[in-house]
């Protein structure tokens, strides 16, 4: 008994010395490639990578949302292959947030110049539109003569760009470059206090002011009679856009639209930004963007907003509290937010609309998506897709081409060969000519309420004039260079 005894009380020393010996016998290289395996494991379902699955059942099908009985399904989009196929990404950038954190930094995006014209707004403010012609792109010549813009038949593509973007951003200018490919003018809309362009007024851009989408629309319909005009804004820009088409309702002057990425309700997705690790981590990316914004623009911010707040946001939340809302007298973030949402505004929307979203976009959350509205308006056609991250939707071993923009522009193809194309009962009356006196040199033609820019060789000059009570600065000439990324 006591032989057992003691065998017994030993065992549990000497199973251990075993299973330690048997530990220390396994090479260091299968303890490596197994934490490998772990970390792979890991960073596939942090980052929700999908390409396992894009592989085996060829990517996911595109689900259309509309009215019954929308006859701009029958007409137009029953016509988009891209829209009733299915949406592959790019192998290596099988994920959300890649395709979303890599947006400017992948690919090539193509080399030309912007034209640019420096809109005068009413209150005083000013903003870039830049332009590019589809002459540019085809390298044609056209007569520019006012007379002939009369009888330009060139559709007009007008781009809003999201947070803190402008012109020169690679998404913006992937959409720029094939609209006019596909024979059309395309001029973006830059937001105030973007691409280079300083605060002449106290007014500043916001996700729920339609103000200068509705005054370029105006002054573009005024100016080009015979093209008929459209809209695609993206992210905060799609916001902007599907609240102004729905506050213009029957009288909007616009031929037909499309939304990429909404936000849509900017409550949900201001709680949706505080709900995960990941979530957190681009809401304070963003906020950062949104500060050095501010900082361009330091002298504006001082005086009509809180500058130290400002400085000590770390999500976007606290930036609207201390800049947005204390510009505009708001009272809180959550009521801005409430106000400048556009999912509202979706029933009352009387244009073609296409509106594009991705059900895995890590910024403007699927939650926020208004599907029974998209599916009362017979004017409303909502595609989601499965994957595609926040305006990423990258395509292609190389990722050389963005999916929403291939699908945006046909159709925009399809709609203006249909009977569909909106024609306003009517057009909202354009504000009255301004104050737009300058001294009118050879390289500046002066028009209602625009100064347009001629591009000429030499670089670029500036002269600062008085006009009225602020400063404006009116640019001579300005020649645009975005080269291509190495």
């Amino acid at each position: 008994m006591d032989v057992c005894a003691a065998s017994i009380e030993v065992s549990p020393i000497n199973g251990y010395k075993l299973l330690f010996k048997a530990v220390t016998m396994i090479p260091i290289s299968h303890y490596v490639l197994g934490s490998l395996c772990v970390l792979v494991v890991f960073l596939y379902n942090f980052l929700e990578f999908h390409f396992l699955e894009d592989f085996l059942y060829g990517g996911s099908p595109v689900k259309l949302t509309y009215h019954s009985g929308s006859e701009l399904y029958q007409a137009v989009v029953s016509k988009c292959r891209l829209l009733h196929g299915r949406y592959s990404s790019t192998p290596w950038l099988a994920s959300p947030h890649l395709q979303t954190v890599l947006l400017e930094n992948i690919g090539s995006p193509p080399a030309f110049t912007y034209t640019r014209e420096i809109f005068h707004s009413s209150d005083g403010g000013t903003f870039a539109l830049d332009w590019l012609r589809s002459s540019d792109v085809q390298r044609c010549s056209v007569d520019t003569s006012t007379a002939n813009l009369k009888n330009d038949t060139t559709p007009i593509v007008v781009v809003v760009p999201g947070l803190t973007s402008d012109s020169s951003a690679a998404y913006v200018k992937s959409m720029s470059f094939n609209t006019a490919k596909c024979g059309k003018n395309v001029v973006v809309c830059n937001h105030r206090g973007m691409g280079g362009v300083p605060f002449t007024s106290s007014y500043c851009y916001n996700a729920g002011k339609t103000k200068d989408v509705g005054d370029v629309v105006n002054y573009l319909v005024d100016k080009y009679p015979m093209s008929p005009v459209f809209l695609v804004g993206t992210s905060i820009g799609a916001n902007i856009v599907g609240k102004y088409l729905g506050e213009e309702g029957t009288n909007c002057p616009v031929a037909g639209a499309a939304v990429i990425c909404a936000p849509w309700d900017l409550l949900i997705g201001a709680r949706f930004l505080r709900r995960k690790l990941v979530q957190r981590v681009y809401d304070s990316v963003l906020a950062t963007g949104l500060k050095g914004y501010a900082r361009l623009h330091e002298a504006h911010f001082t005086k009509h907003a809180n500058w130290e707040g400002i400085m000590q946001s770390r999500i976007i939340r606290q930036f609207d509290t201390h800049a947005t809302c204390a510009v505009d007298n708001i009272e809180t973030a959550d009521t801005y937010y409430r106000w400048s949402s556009c999912a509202s505004n979706v029933k009352d929307i009387s244009v073609p609309l296409l509106c594009i979203s991705s059900l895995d976009d890590p910024v403007c959350t699927a939650e926020a998506i208004p599907w029974d509205e998209c599916r009362a308006n017979r004017n409303v056609v909502l595609a989601t897709t499965k994957h595609g991250g926040h305006l990423g939707y990258f395509e292609g071993v190389t990722a050389s081409s963005l999916w929403w923009v291939r699908a945006v522009n046909e159709f925009l193809v399809v709609l203006q060969s249909s009977p569909l194309m909106h024609n306003p009962k009517a057009q909202q009356e354009q504000c009255s000519p301004q104050e737009a006196r300058v001294n009118q040199g050879s390289n500046v033609s002066v028009t209602n309420r625009m100064i347009a820019m001629n591009l000429v060789e030499e670089p670029s000059k500036g002269r600062i004039t008085q006009h009225g009570k602020l400063q404006e600065l009116v640019l001579v000439s300005e020649q645009l260079q975005f080269p291509s990324k190495n």
